[in-house]
């Protein structure tokens, strides 16, 4: 299969299940050893996740900050801002690859949930676990040092999950083929 092909799926419309199978299937061609996950890869779905939560994190917590928030409010819109970010980012390069939209959605919910759900658990505990870090403003060195520690331990932490569930065919690796 050219490189052309492999982007063009062979001239085919694939949705919903029908393209994760495809794409898995022909992601076989690229990787033959899938059960055989590098480490790079998973800390690459990882960083991909950590990206979305990250943005979604310091928006939510600026916004219930802006607004004199308490803990589960900001904890709340910061998570729903993070999901939101990490399937955005995950959407528009399947978009941009020319993948519909129910498709694209069904294969962002695939490919992220579970990470981003560790992750925003990790995130959120390492925060609240942190004296001061919930209380603390945008402009202290407290807010932004516990919020670095926070998705560093939550990367430590999700990276090896991605690694075992890319190596079963799940998550980022239902988009990877997308990301050539």
């Amino acid at each position: 299969m050219t490189e052309q092909q492999h982007h063009d799926h062979n001239g085919h419309d694939y949705t919903g299940q029908h393209l994760a199978a495809h794409v898995h299937s022909n992601h076989a061609q690229h990787d033959p050893s899938m059960g055989k996950v590098s480490w790079r890869m998973a800390a690459s779905a990882t960083l991909h996740c950590l990206t979305g939560c990250a943005i979604g994190e310091v928006l939510g917590l600026v916004i219930a900050t802006a607004f004199g928030w308490g803990n589960a409010p900001s904890i709340a819109v910061a998570v729903v801002l993070a999901f939101f970010f990490g399937y955005l980012l995950t959407l528009l390069p399947l978009r941009r690859a020319g993948v519909g939209w129910g498709s694209a959605i069904k294969l962002a919910l695939a490919a992220d949930t579970v990470s981003i759900i560790v992750m925003e658990i990790v995130d959120n505990s390492v925060m609240l676990a942190i004296p001061g870090a919930m209380e603390a403003t945008l402009t202290s060195a407290v807010f932004w040092t516990s919020l670095a520690l926070s998705l560093l331990i939550a990367f430590l932490v999700t990276t090896p999950i991605n690694k075992w569930i890319i190596s079963k065919g799940k998550g980022h690796a239902v988009v990877h083929a997308y990301h050539h």
